[in-house]
């Protein structure tokens, strides 16, 4: 069953927007300000976040970037405003979908599975974690959504690092790893630049991602503080 948190000011409109899609087999909760939505989100992973612009103490736009750098759930953002400079502003934030008051529930209903269908495809093509997503079919990776430029050797460590979530990786294992079929070889020495610049590319304030296992090698923590 789909969780879907519905932050919406109208308790009225709210109401029955999670009494229709509970009919379809969602679970819901609703919550009707900026503070008890972000309480939420800090709370729990959510499958989906239908979030409305104006809140009364906050606004949706702030919110949704909150949501963005914690991860990359589907979002649409519900609002009486059809302005096209809001709507424009929604989707640059990340929205996966915009819908305006009033509004068919069956309607609504379509776009939230049009949704769910859309980010489960995505998601089965990309690894995300934090605030980065990775195609490894097509090694590419982006950082809050802009690309980042990797060395093949860089990105064949991301690789390793992400596909062993939590498991240490120590320096020969590693090592090993990174001979390639013309036998070009990667030294200590390589070893440690290439995860030292790597590191740089993909960590920041709120997400550091590899952590450094003294005398061993080096671990994955994915969107923990490392």
């Amino acid at each position: 069953m789909k969780s879907i948190l519905v932050v919406e000011d109208d308790e009225m409109l709210g109401a029955g927007l999670c009494y229709n899609l509970e009919l379809e087999g969602f679970k819901t909760t609703l919550v009707q300000s900026f503070e008890e939505a972000g309480k939420k989100i800090e709370e729990k992973s959510w499958e989906m976040v239908i979030l409305d612009v104006n809140l009364p103490d906050g606004d949706g736009f702030s919110l949704a970037k909150k949501i963005r750098l914690k991860d990359r759930t589907p979002l649409i953002f519900l609002t009486a405003c059809d302005l096209d400079d809001d709507i424009l502003k929604g989707f640059e934030l990340g929205a996966d979908d915009y819908i305006t008051k009033p509004f068919n529930i069956k309607i609504v209903i379509k776009r939230i599975n049009a949704v769910f269908r859309r980010t489960e495809v995505s998601r089965k093509e990309l690894f995300i974690c934090g605030n980065l997503e990775i195609d490894f079919e097509k090694r590419t990776a982006t950082k809050n959504e802009k690309p980042l430029v990797l060395t093949p050797t860089e990105f064949k460590l991301l690789q390793l690092f992400c596909k062993n979530p939590g498991k240490v990786l120590t320096r020969k294992m590693l090592l090993e790893s990174l001979w390639d079929n013309e036998g070009n070889f990667v030294d200590e020495h390589t070893l440690t630049i290439n995860v030292s610049r790597l590191r740089s590319k993909i960590s920041d304030d709120t997400f550091a991602y590899i952590k450094t296992i003294y005398g061993m090698g080096y671990e994955w923590t994915g969107e923990k503080d490392a």
